[in-house]
């Protein structure tokens, strides 16, 4: 362990991304670490970004790789490892990873996210075989076919907006009366003719074996159930931070976000949440994307306070 980074950067989403391109053009000594292969993060799986100034009806997967390309330019690549615990040793910080020990000044963690389960009954057993988490992944495979979305943000519109073009039938599923995703999604989705809204409604079970065959569902008013025949079940409501292995060394909010202001400082010195981790009023490409600005920025006032 002799060598020591100025900077490592864990994750590679947007805020990653962003992060190591204002690293090397602070010419910061940093190592970006990321265990996938592909870069972008979540957004890798969103069919359509409409939201990201200067580049209107991008795919994900493209936003993603023109963002990793841009970093590639700039002479910065992650290397492929999984990051198992980071320690705070006060001046130095120790990034393990299965192969190695890494020391470093600062730390940005840009973990991001993962998508929440609904935790009920069939959900677990019947995960990739009917029960999805990424409609532009598996939505090919219900070509024709009945599928119901769980959700009433952004995501699940889009979800519904993406298979409402494959399926013969959508349904969304939503336990309130209204949607909280965006007015001009809300707009495309009920102009959709095959698309249907079940109001004030909560899956109770996925059915099925070997493959999906329905979902129960519950009316939240009159608790009356019924069974929708579906093959398909796309479950769309939030995200849980990756902040499991992080909680003891720094200060969480009750749902394990990182507690960190728009300079993406945490209550551990060094260290910096940029992206989904933090506690953040939006997240958005467009907010991870400048948390990882912020982030370096801090992280270089931080090295020149304590060099």
């Amino acid at each position: 362990m002799s060598e020591i980074y100025d900077l490592i950067i864990i994750g590679a989403g947007p805020a990653g991304i962003s992060a190591a391109i204002y690293a090397s053009r602070a010419r910061l000594h940093t190592l970006w670490l990321e265990k996938k292969f592909a870069q972008g993060g979540q957004v890798v799986n969103t069919y359509e970004v409409d939201n990201y100034p200067g580049i209107p009806e991008i795919s994900g997967m493209e936003l993603g790789e023109a963002m990793a390309s841009h970093a590639d330019k700039l002479g910065m690549c992650p290397v492929k490892e999984n990051v198992l615990s980071v320690e705070d040793e006060g001046k130095i910080k120790i990034v393990r990873t299965k192969k190695n020990a890494y020391q470093s000044r600062t730390v940005i963690l840009a973990l991001g996210a993962e998508h929440r389960t609904l935790g009920i009954p069939g959900e677990e057993e019947l995960s990739g075989m009917g029960v999805s988490y990424c409609a532009t992944c598996d939505g090919a495979f219900y070509k024709d076919a009945a599928a119901a979305v769980v959700g009433g943000g952004n995501t699940a519109v889009e979800d519904a907006l993406f298979l409402s073009r494959i399926c013969r039938k959508v349904y969304l599923i939503h336990r309130r009366e209204e949607l909280r995703a965006d007015r001009i999604l809300q707009e495309r989705l009920n102009a959709c003719g095959n698309v249907g809204i079940l109001w004030n409604t909560v899956p109770v079970a996925v059915e099925g074996q070997d493959e999906v065959t329905g979902l129960k569902i519950r009316n939240v008013k009159t608790e009356e159930e019924q069974l929708l025949p579906v093959d398909g079940v796309f479950i769309a409501v939030g995200v849980v931070p990756n902040t499991e292995k992080l909680k003891e060394l720094m200060d969480t909010d009750e749902n394990g976000y990182i507690i960190a202001g728009e300079d993406c400082v945490t209550t551990a010195p060094g260290l910096f949440a940029a992206g989904d981790l933090r506690t953040k009023p939006l997240r958005q490409v467009v907010t991870a994307v400048a948390d990882g600005a912020c982030a370096v920025i801090s992280a270089q006032r931080y090295l020149l306070q304590n060099s």
